[in-house]
């Protein structure tokens, strides 16, 4: 279980780190389109840059959201069931996730490549590095259910989101 916790605390720190770099290039980038358009410089790389950047900040922060309970969430219903019923509801949708993110996960990388025939209009940049934020996210999330998974089972923790004053 020391090796989940250890698995759990890099993927949040970098998962974390990933979306505040991420969202500090979308600031850089807004406010050089918003100067561009008070001076008249017309910046037009900015646009398809804030559009990346938001891109990567949704693939890292997805597992975060996830992992705190901030992803979309039912469990008005769940967690008012009796007994251990919300708890095996809990597993299941972590199963479920990380499944389906884990079988995504070729056919995602089967889009990443199909980048690496494209460049972006404006940056230039190949599509392969914008594409893989779908496979950055899946993974992502497959590691964040699998951990939570395997926590409920070893009964490290009961599969509840971690709450914001709460270390992650």
């Amino acid at each position: 279980m020391r090796h989940a916790y250890k698995i759990m605390h890099l993927t949040t720190r970098l998962a974390q780190l990933g979306t505040g770099l991420s969202f500090a290039i979308l600031i850089v980038a807004v406010l050089l389109q918003v100067t561009g358009r008070l001076t008249g410089l017309s910046l037009v790389w900015t646009e398809e840059l804030t559009r990346y950047a938001l891109l990567f900040m949704v693939a890292f922060g997805a597992g975060l959201a996830f992992r705190t309970g901030y992803l979309v969430n039912v469990d008005v219903v769940c967690e008012t069931l009796p007994g251990r019923a919300p708890w095996v509801l809990r597993l299941l949708a972590a199963l479920m996730t990380a499944g389906l993110a884990l079988y995504l996960l070729p056919h995602a990388w089967r889009y990443v490549a199909i980048g690496k025939m494209q460049t972006s209009p404006a940056l230039g940049l190949r599509m392969d590095f914008v594409h893989v934020t779908v496979w950055l996210m899946l993974i992502i999330l497959a590691i964040f259910a699998l951990l939570r998974v395997v926590g409920m089972v070893t009964g490290a923790e009961d599969g509840k989101p971690v709450k914001a004053d709460e270390e992650i």
